[in-house]
């Protein structure tokens, strides 16, 4: 991978990586290539399409997340993680924050684990299992729950509530035609506190970025 084309791609996204970060970047799409021969983690092939598709589009988010979120210390759950992404490149840039994977499917379980053993990633947690058991497990614990492409918008909302401290928020990845999925959304349950165009250098696709905060009921 090209620290030549990555720098510049992130720069443009407001985030600065050290040669460290950058390398390990590099480590995790080899790991991911690797892998996705074998056992099929992702559509997305080719050097380019890689880095744009994984790693930038990624990271692009980090500029909004940090302007809601502590500097050091939060706790962010990824449900629905597939191959890491956008968890594990999140993970890399902001080594302070502690980041939950939470994924279903074993063999995509079993990557992530890989993968934070290879890149040493201590920030980092993984449940092979399903999002309404982890729940249950860790209630209440999060400051922000995180996802890409996992399920519809509503259904992501309801998934990730019984994660959230109550000051949390959620943070959707969504595509520019989002539109309707947030009709679908409560407003009774839900406030929409931003969102954000992202525009990623090389895409023909614009992403969304939607920031929900749970509405808190006043006491009778």
């Amino acid at each position: 991978m090209s620290a030549d084309f990555l720098a510049p791609a992130l720069a443009d996204q407001g985030v600065d990586l050290s040669s460290h970060q950058l390398e390990a970047s590099r480590r995790f799409l080899s790991e991911l290539e690797r892998w996705n021969r074998v056992h099929n983690l992702t559509a997305i092939e080719g050097e380019k399409a890689s880095i744009e598709l994984h790693l930038v589009d990624s990271m692009a988010i980090l500029p909004v997340m940090r302007a809601y979120l502590s500097k050091s210390g939060a706790q962010i759950a990824d449900l629905g993680s597939g191959g890491g992404l956008p968890a594990i490149p999140i993970a890399i840039a902001e080594p302070t924050w502690t980041i939950t994977l939470i994924e279903a499917v074993r063999k995509k379980a079993a990557f992530l684990q890989h993968t934070k053993g290879s890149l040493k990633l201590n920030n980092i947690e993984v449940y092979g299992d399903r999002v309404e058991r982890v729940a249950l497990l860790e209630p209440g614990k999060y400051d922000a729950v995180i996802s890409r492409a996992f399920t519809s918008l509503a259904r992501f909302l309801e998934l990730a509530r019984p994660f959230l401290k109550p000051s949390g928020l959620v943070f959707a990845m969504k595509s520019k035609r989002a539109d309707e999925e947030m009709r679908a959304v409560s407003t009774e349950y839900w406030q929409l506190l931003a969102d954000h165009l992202l525009v990623i250098p090389g895409l023909a696709a614009e992403r969304r970025l939607l920031v929900y905060a749970p509405v808190r009921k006043s006491p009778l």
